[in-house]
């Protein structure tokens, strides 16, 4: 099965698009989801994309239609614009206000809404928003496995009793517990993720054993992080891994090996606007599309690909600073003839952002541009 069929015809090379512009590689996204797939089937577990990352319907329905149960969503501006494109089964894995009591309304008489809950005063207001309307929500308790963000910290608070005490509140059916282990992004090796996510399945498995002593039978026990993705679908006991980078892959991925540089179907094609001197060169593409965004260990702000039609970074080549609409490139060593008017790929150091920079993306399989793809739920942060 192909991405949704394009409208633009002919296609056209990538050097002759307006720069900066977003890229995707079809083959790199149709791959990196059917892999991904693969591994959930694999494991006995559901899949459950978070399209925070492409932030495109084409794409969540594409991955809905391959064998994702459905997606999340990192905010309820972003489930309305996929339920708006049919979308069947969205989870928010964000601690929703009830003062949003009617856009949840909303948004369960188009689609079949979960989201989490981490605090009894706010579960008690959803439990009210529900009992007044007559209705009722699927909710999850949100465990902190060590990322230490949001969640019940099991070591500081009876998280079987806050499970209890929500599960009988009117209007609320606790579907299970949900956990991110986002500290695996700070993981200096590989061992270590695969620690990290042993760990979250040993904390969350512990827990729900806890919480069917007091009565409390629970369905789900999701999991989402795409470093430890592969590691948590052999894991027993969990039921549903919720990865999102990995349709797009980034250098943060590559540096945390879930990735290699030929998986990475994102990258920003900039254009040389300035050669100052042989040891610095200026991009078009600055803070407005590449983000301020790190990579832990790297320095610079993405890699750079001279050669167009491969992966492999040039080496030679540092984006050292970033202003509103310029990249300064340190240019190492000799060699280097990009002149105003090259282009090149960027690889960005995180594709999540770089996703909500634009209204738009290009599909491309290799070096040409086939057709654009609406990046719809860009900026959708309420």
């Amino acid at each position: 099965m192909s991405l949704p069929p394009r409208q633009y015809t002919p296609p056209v090379d990538i050097t002759a698009l307006r720069t900066p512009c977003v890229l995707v590689d079809q083959t790199r996204v149709e791959r990196n989801i059917e892999r991904m797939q693969d591994i959930a089937v694999a494991g006995g577990k559901r899949l459950r994309p978070h399209a925070k990352t492409h932030k495109s319907p084409d794409l969540a329905l594409t991955q809905i239609a391959r064998g994702a149960v459905g997606i999340c969503c990192a905010k309820l501006g972003e489930a309305e614009v996929f339920a708006e494109h049919r979308v069947e089964d969205i989870r928010v894995p964000y601690p929703l206000n009830p003062v949003n009591g009617d856009r949840v309304l909303a948004l369960l008489d188009r689609t079949r809404l979960s989201f989490i809950v981490d605090h009894l005063e706010v579960a008690r207001g959803w439990s009210r928003v529900m009992e007044d309307a007559g209705r009722t929500v699927d909710v999850l308790v949100k465990i902190d496995v060590g990322f230490h963000r949001c969640g019940v910290d099991p070591g500081k608070t009876d998280a079987a009793e806050f499970v209890a005490r929500v599960a009988a509140l009117p209007g609320l059916t606790v579907k299970g517990l949900l956990s991110h282990a986002g500290h695996a992004y700070g993981a200096t090796s590989a061992a270590e993720v695969e620690a990290i996510a042993a760990r979250e399945a040993e904390i969350l498995t512990t827990l729900r054993d806890r919480i069917a002593a007091k009565g409390v039978a629970l369905e789900e026990i999701s999991v989402g992080a795409t470093p430890t993705a592969r590691h948590s679908a052999r894991l027993p006991g969990i039921t549903e891994i919720r990865p999102g980078n990995y349709i797009y892959y980034d250098r943060m991925q590559v540096g945390l090996g879930a990735a290699s540089w030929d998986d990475c179907a994102l990258t920003v094609l900039a254009r040389v606007v300035s050669r100052p001197a042989d040891d610095r060169l200026i991009l078009d593409s600055g803070s407005k599309t590449l983000t301020n965004d790190l990579a832990r260990g790297a320095a610079g702000y993405g890699v750079v690909q001279t050669g167009l039609d491969t992966p492999t970074p040039d080496e030679r080549l540092l984006i050292e600073r970033l202003s509103e609409e310029h990249a300064t490139v340190k240019v190492a060593g000799a060699g280097c003839t990009l002149a105003p008017g090259d282009v090149v790929r960027v690889i960005p150091n995180h594709a999540c952002v770089v996703s909500n920079l634009v209204d738009e993306a290009w599909i491309v399989n290799g070096r040409e541009a086939l057709d654009k793809l609406r990046v719809a739920a860009r900026g959708c942060i309420t």
